[in-house]
């Protein structure tokens, strides 16, 4: 099999292997521990992201020199015994220490993104990057969907022993691609780096539209996740519906939507049509999906996770787009983990907020803040990615094609996560 198709089946596996738990840590802690504070439940998932914030940009540095594929054979076994450390953990600290320990660990697979970027031709990556938004998506159903079964059958613990399985085989993988691809150790990658290190060192003015779009991403990301770590306790309570798996399901819709909006733009794609991948649009359409889940009945909370899937498809495809179109394949790595680590700090910051939201006011909360931060969102993107000085004509003009011609060949619209 080709070395990009098992890079995606290993992306897979993480993906699904991440989500499990994902959609259901209030309801894990209290089945476990007897912790029913939703600022516990928040400040967890916080402090996931803490700790992949800081563990990326290392994994990335020893990505430099030791080849990724060799690294995560290391992170993922040492990901999958210390989940499963985690599962056999008496006390919650202890709980914690083992979990933040795994994630550490774990997120060394997201180099597999920036990894597989620059073993594709340049004018393949719009398609790349649509396959992996599907990817991404389908693994938050598969995780979200097994998760709810595993809880609703078995127990909350349980999840932990799937979530190690995910690691172990993104281990062998690697293991296997090593052999059969003869990998080396050393980064394929290093000469490239330094020489292109050696030429320019890029300055703060020639990473400001990076770091733009990192702004951008970061505000985005607070929003849409501010609603993710209560969505099934919120469905469960407004629907009367104590079910894991209907509730599993109900937050693995957008995922869905972003298979069947994949479908749809390359059939318009293959007429020689596209659909309109503006920004803004999209953004208004994601506060309307937003505002309607925020609705307490279980048909407008559908509706709204229809439109939202939609909307969010297209922004984070777009955003993708973006990035590596204002990037160079040997800043690959580095970009995507500055963007990563914004990412991450809008999702850190998102964790925390929901929790003492819903403490302090309601469950349906979140949707309404969240609803005001896109629309916010909207007129940020217009100052930092519509308004562009002079100086960034060449990123502006980098970008405009592949987010036209290229989006237009592939079917795969625009910015969307």
């Amino acid at each position: 099999m080709k070395l990009r198709n098992m890079i995606i089946l290993m992306t897979t596996f993480a993906v699904v292997s991440d989500a499990i738990l994902i959609p259901f840590y209030p309801q894990f802690f209290a089945a476990r521990y007897g912790v029913t504070s939703p600022v516990h439940a928040g400040a967890y998932v916080a402090f996931i992201s803490i700790v992949v914030m800081l563990t990326l940009p290392i994994w990335a540095r020893i990505a430099k020199r030791l080849d990724a594929m060799h690294l995560l054979v290391y992170t993922q076994c040492a990901a999958g015994v210390l989940s499963l450390a985690s599962y056999w953990a008496s006390t919650l600290p202890l709980f914690w220490v083992f979990s933040l320990a795994m994630f550490m660990c774990k997120s060394s697979y997201l180099l597999m993104y920036p990894y597989m970027m620059r073993l594709e031709p340049k004018e393949s990556h719009v398609h790349t990057i649509g396959l992996l938004s599907v990817v991404v998506h389908f693994g938050a159903i598969a995780g979200a969907v097994a998760g709810g079964f595993v809880m609703q059958v078995w127990s909350a613990g349980t999840c932990i022993f799937a979530m190690a399985a995910g690691d172990f085989a993104q281990m062998a993988i690697c293991m296997w691609l090593i052999r059969s691809h003869a990998i080396t150790r050393r980064c394929r990658f290093a000469d490239e780096a330094t020489a292109q290190a050696a030429i320019v060192r890029p300055t703060l003015r020639t990473r400001l539209p990076i770091l733009r779009l990192a702004l951008l991403m970061l505000a985005f990301d607070f929003c849409v996740y501010l609603i993710r770590p209560f969505m099934s306790s919120y469905w469960q309570n407004t629907s009367g519906s104590p079910s894991e798996l209907l509730s599993g399901l109900v937050f693995a819709i957008p995922g869905m939507v972003a298979l069947v909006a994949l479908y749809i733009n390359k059939h318009t794609a293959r007429r020689g049509r596209r659909l309109p991948d503006q920004m803004i649009p999209n953004l208004l359409l994601c506060t309307v999906g937003m505002l309607l889940q925020g609705v307490e009945a279980p048909l407008w909370i559908i509706v709204g996770r229809v439109l939202f899937g939609w909307a969010f498809f297209q922004i984070v495809v777009k955003l993708d787009v973006t990035m590596f179109a204002l990037s160079t394949p040997a800043s690959y790595a580095t970009d995507f983990s500055v963007i990563n680590f914004f990412q991450n700090l809008g999702v850190l910051l998102a964790s925390f907020a929901a929790g003492a939201i819903v403490d302090e006011i309601s469950l349906r909360a979140p949707f309404l803040i969240a609803s005001a931060g896109l629309l916010l969102c909207a007129l940020m993107s217009i100052w930092l990615l519509e308004r562009r000085p002079a100086r960034d004509t060449e990123h502006a003009a980098l970008a405009d094609a592949a987010l036209s011609n290229d989006l237009a060949n592939t079917g795969a619209t625009g910015h969307a996560n």
